[in-house]
């Protein structure tokens, strides 16, 4: 035990060594703030970070962060356990720990970290004396059900003002789990498990004031490397059936003034992201990239929309720094960007390989998903027959192609899974229709995990029974074996009208692909 705490102070001393923005407050009233995934994925979360500064921000009160190690067996075979970076202190010693949810997959990380504390994960298995769970973040606007057997609140949508409520609340009520829980149930954007049952609660918005969200903490080791994080704006207005934040909190898209955004800035950062579901679709976005372009900085959006690309944006944006555009079709062919309402038509993707040529990047991404509801070998086809038309216009295309998931609170709600065998074979008719055409050195295909993306599904149309599936698959390894064992177990098969278990030969079939990460929601 000794050496594994003392090896988890050594990286958190290095980690911390390199950050700027880091706060070091002293207060009586300590939180642990805690993220299911490794230490580059938390830091690179701008939810992550706006809950770490909130709560430091209150009187009385500090942030000390957790996260998962790099390496998790490794760290259990060192006895370590898991402890925060500012204090090195057990997260079991806190009274509360607030975990950021970011998507389904990382529930198991969540368990783990419990596990790691010593903190028994199944909350009916735990007394007065273990701290009081909660779990917020972005998987809280879709389905939050699957935390319930593990958190004892959770916090639903935009925790600007939630985190105030819930640290104030359990202050003063000194720290006991069944009081707060009594205190909140009812409120807006809480969900409490043992009162609320599967009836999950309306999420929460944020008052507009508080926005923008930005990065409170710079560092090297992120997957995004000392970029400064900032909202342009906040929510969609747009109606893509598929996606949870369609037409969000606060009646849609809220903007944020250009010179807001800039002045928010700080001068050390080198690097700017701007962040938000529709990014482009902000009136003036040119104009806040410009600002950071003239101010020497490299610029990085988190969600370019091919019908919003213009020559003095992508000119921006290869100012900036961009070597590779990306755009999102989801659909593979126009009938079926029009089943999920997908504005992007053929002619804004062709008009965005062009712009790309004309400003030199090196490539054009295009993300993509496979296994649609109503969805044939026709559209398919179509697909290959426009990445012919795409790569006369630029002679490197890679699509991101991801199976369809579909989620709680969004018009596909309750719509099955394709089915692995279907999405598999649509993805090997795409590679061979582009081989056959001879544009395999010219389009690449990059595909996420069949198996993984059912997994998701489950999960995510699931109630409470996933979530104990998921801890029963995680004890027994967290293969997908293991997963499919575990919902067949716990009878957690999706509600939707025609929700199925895949069968023995879809699993068959999939034995020979290698395991994907699933990317975050």
């Amino acid at each position: 035990m000794a050496r594994g705490r003392r090896e988890n102070s050594d990286d958190a001393g290095r980690l911390l060594a390199a950050e700027r923005g880091t706060i070091r407050k002293e207060a009586p009233d300590r939180v642990a703030l805690c993220y299911p995934s490794p230490y580059r994925a938390a830091m690179s979360s701008l939810g992550y970070q706006v809950i770490y500064r909130r709560i430091n921000e209150l009187s009385g009160f500090a942030a000390d962060r957790a996260m998962l190690p790099d390496d998790t067996t490794a760290f259990r075979k060192a006895g370590g356990r898991l402890t925060t970076l500012e204090r090195d202190l057990p997260i079991d010693q806190y009274p509360m720990i607030a975990f950021s949810v970011a998507y389904e997959l990382e529930i198991a990380g969540l368990i783990e970290c419990l596990e790691l504390a010593g903190i028994p994960p199944l909350a009916a298995e735990r007394t007065h004396h273990h701290p009081i769970i909660v779990a917020g973040g972005p998987l809280t606007f879709s389905n939050p059900a699957p935390l319930a057997p593990f958190c004892d609140v959770v916090a639903l949508g935009e925790g600007e003002e939630l985190v105030v409520e819930l640290c104030e609340r359990a202050r003063d009520l000194g720290w006991s789990r069944d009081r707060l829980q009594a205190a909140l149930a009812g409120r807006p954007g809480w969900y409490i498990p043992p009162h609320d049952g599967m009836v999950v609660p309306k999420v929460a918005a944020a008052d507009d004031a508080l926005l923008p969200a930005r990065s409170t903490i710079l560092t090297p080791h992120t997957e995004l490397s000392d970029m400064f994080l900032t909202e342009a704006a906040r929510g969609c207005s747009r109606g893509c059936t598929y996606c949870v934040m369609r037409r969000s909190t606060n009646g849609g898209m809220r903007i944020v003034a250009p010179e807001v955004i800039l002045a928010g800035i700080p001068d050390h950062a080198t690097r700017v992201g701007l962040v938000g579901a529709a990014v482009t679709d902000h009136p003036e976005i040119a104009k806040v990239v410009r600002g950071v372009v003239d101010g020497g900085r490299q610029v990085g959006i988190s969600s370019l929309r091919a019908d919003k690309l213009t020559d003095e944006l992508v000119g921006l944006l290869a100012r900036g720094g961009y070597r590779t555009l990306t755009v999102a079709a989801d659909g593979a062919s126009e009938r079926m960007r029009r089943v999920v309402e997908r504005s992007t038509q053929e002619k804004h993707l062709l008009e965005s390989a062009r712009l790309a040529a004309v400003h030199k990047l090196y490539a054009v991404k295009i993300y993509m998903m496979v296994g649609v509801p109503s969805e044939t070998d026709a559209d398919i086809d179509e697909l290959v027959k426009f990445t012919g038309e795409l790569v006369k216009l630029h002679p490197k295309i890679a699509f991101g192609v991801a199976p369809f998931v579909a989620k709680r609170n969004t018009p596909l709600d309750g719509t099955d899974f394709a089915g692995m065998d279907v999405v598999e074979d649509r993805l090997t008719r795409l590679r061979k229709g582009l081989q056959a055409a001879g544009l395999g050195g010219k389009a690449e295909i990059r595909a996420t995990s069949a198996r993984w993306a059912w997994v998701e599904y489950m999960i995510a149309q699931g109630e409470d029974k996933a979530g104990l599936a998921i801890l029963d698959a995680y004890r027994a390894g967290g293969s997908f074996a293991a997963y499919k064992k575990a919902f067949a177990a716990h009878g957690s098969v999706p509600t939707g009208p025609r929700a199925r278990v895949p069968s023995s030969r879809e699993l068959i079939a999939l034995k020979r692909r290698a395991l994907d990460a699933a990317p975050p929601q």
